[in-house]
């Protein structure tokens, strides 16, 4: 089982951030999952709120606001940490170790997604990176455009456990996914998790940090765990082999 560091190393770094995501190089992860969202001067940028109020106390909406602006932001100070930038798509992807693996989700929840599932086929694929991506969504639009616009990058459907469990795991995944599913880790079971890769598809586990979870998991036969402390979970994999 692959530890991805979610959103980067984020118990111990801000979320989504270039010290974030060397923070899990340094924790010894397997690669990261972060979030990806056009903004309002069209380049795509890694942040995970569509608003900036929690990340950096800003009324801003970044779909709207262009980069120049973006940049002023500091988004580690009010999670407690020091201050840190949001950083475009491009350059996390370009400072990030040559064996990560890299979960890019696509955040759009409306039909309209800006290019976005477009824009980040051309980076990964200028970049030479289809071997080690996988590209999630919960919005099953992205993926149906990310299957147009490049068949051959691998696709996983996230499930929200909000919505109807068994009309996103069994009837939309099998038309979008062609890599994992992504399901909530309480959402996993010996059964779901068999049956998942029976039809092929790898299980990308969110959000564990609890190494007795994380051990349950590993035996299921999840392929990637996503946590917010790589390094923790992985010192406590294998204090329990």
């Amino acid at each position: 089982m692959l530890l991805l560091a979610h959103r980067g190393a984020s118990a111990d770094a801000a979320e989504n951030t270039l010290e974030a995501f060397s923070e899990a190089a340094r924790q010894g992860a397997d690669g990261v999952e972060l979030d990806a969202m056009v903004c309002g001067s069209g380049e795509v940028v890694v942040c995970h709120d569509e608003r900036l109020e929690r990340l950096a106390r800003l009324p801003w909406e970044v779909r709207t606001t262009p980069w120049w602006k973006l940049q002023k932001a500091d988004v580690g100070s009010p999670l407690g940490f020091a201050p840190a930038r949001i950083p475009l798509l491009e350059e996390v992807l370009l400072s990030l170790p040559p064996q990560f693996i890299v979960n890019i989700e696509l955040k759009c929840e409306r039909f309209d997604d800006d290019g976005l599932a477009r824009k980040v086929a051309r980076l990964v694929r200028d970049l030479d990176m289809a071997e080690r991506v996988v590209i999630s969504s919960f919005n099953p639009l992205c993926l149906f455009r990310l299957l147009d616009v490049a068949p051959e990058l691998r696709r996983g459907y996230l499930i929200d456990p909000d919505r109807r469990w068994g009309v996103q795991a069994y009837a939309v995944s099998p038309l979008v996914s062609s890599h994992s599913v992504h399901p909530y880790h309480v959402d996993c079971t010996p059964e779901r998790v068999a049956t998942w890769r029976a039809a092929g598809l790898r299980v990308a586990a969110w959000t564990v940090d609890d190494a007795a979870r994380a051990s349950e998991l590993e035996r299921m036969g999840v392929s990637y765990l996503i946590t917010n402390r790589p390094g923790a979970v992985r010192e406590a994999l294998r204090a329990a082999a």
